[in-house]
């Protein structure tokens, strides 16, 4: 474990791409012990200089889509082009447990092997968006340790899995046609904030299937609006278990980087991720310690109570807590 004693030399290893030493600085920046929090802050100010310049990709989609399979097929494919690949596989947390399956590593076995890429399976903890709250930060250890490409596969449940898409640079999502899942991308909002939708399971009986999904995709994207003005959002199929298509994945991501780097727009971009993430580090801190006080957390879990009990309107209630911050924190 990281301590005060050896973090030059962790740092040091870390940088040297040494995979330990990334899964140990991983491990301390989500720590919520409050030692450990002033020591990966420690740590993250010292790499800053060396991150910024892997490719950020997602990669979300419907559960049954084949992300594991996919992303074992286009790891193998990256590493045998020269690439050092990591891969942030978020897995659900039991809101009951807290717990997680954490069941990607094994789905990816191929890829676990590869000298050249690194796995980390990490529980969403419950936050929304289908990615870790501290997915941000892996992303800059994983590029302080010299990788290529940084990959985040979300969870795949639901809505909210869009949220990835404000940090990293290109969003994939995975789909695959025959079940109506075409339509239910189509209505989740997927089409508006994908820059690549590529249909897996392109084989076998299925292929008809892929086909009609891809010309539904094709056909909404010219009445979607897109997120860029300089990209269309491609629409490719592939089969990950065949291993065909997936060049054309990884071609598309270049063509997109190469687009958003000529425009200007990819600069503008990571500076974009970098503000999302600081306000929503802030709000959750300032939620923290809100609720470290305990006259506020009563005050709250009363409101709560009265709310849930139909006592009062959630408006009312919204309305007693403004009022009783600004009264007990923001009084001038």
């Amino acid at each position: 474990m990281i301590n005060e004693q050896n973090l030059d030399e962790s740092i040091r290893r870390l940088r040297a791409g040494d995979r330990v030493a990334l899964a140990q600085a991983m491990t301390l920046v989500e720590s919520q012990l409050s030692r450990h929090q002033m020591l990966s802050q420690q740590l993250l100010d010292t790499i800053m200089p060396a991150t910024g310049r892997a490719m950020r990709i997602g990669i979300t989609g419907t559960p049954g889509a084949g992300k594991s399979t996919f992303l074992n097929t286009f790891g193998m494919l990256l590493v045998s082009l020269g690439k050092r690949v990591a891969v942030i596989a978020v897995d659900p947390s039991s809101p009951l447990s807290g717990g997680s399956l954490l069941g990607d590593k094994t789905r990816m076995t191929e890829l676990a092997r590869a000298d050249a890429a690194f796995i980390r399976p990490v529980p969403s903890g419950g936050a929304t968006g289908g990615i870790s709250p501290h997915a941000g930060e892996l992303i800059l250890l994983c590029e302080a340790a010299n990788y290529d490409v940084v990959i985040v596969e979300t969870v795949g449940v639901g809505q909210s899995e869009t949220e990835v898409a404000g940090i990293v640079d290109c969003f994939v999502s995975l789909q695959i046609g025959g079940g109506g899942d075409e339509l239910q991308g189509i209505k989740k909002g997927i089409m508006e904030m994908a820059d690549i939708i590529v249909i897996n399971k392109d084989d076998g009986d299925n292929r008809a299937a892929v086909a009609i999904a891809r010309q539904i995709y094709d056909s909404a994207l010219a009445i979607v609006r897109h997120k860029y003005p300089q990209w269309r959002p491609a629409v490719l199929s592939c089969s990950a278990l065949e291993k065909r298509g997936i060049e054309d994945v990884w071609q598309a991501i270049v063509h997109f980087y190469d687009v958003m780097a000529k425009s200007g727009r990819l600069q503008l971009l990571r500076q974009q991720q970098t503000v999302t993430w600081l306000r929503k580090q802030v709000e959750e801190e300032a939620m923290r310690q809100l609720y470290a006080h305990r006259a506020f957390r009563e005050d709250f879990n009363q409101t709560l109570d009265e709310v849930k009990n139909h006592q009062q309107a959630p408006r009312t209630g919204l309305q007693h807590i403004r009022e009783y911050l600004q009264h007990h924190y923001f009084a001038q």
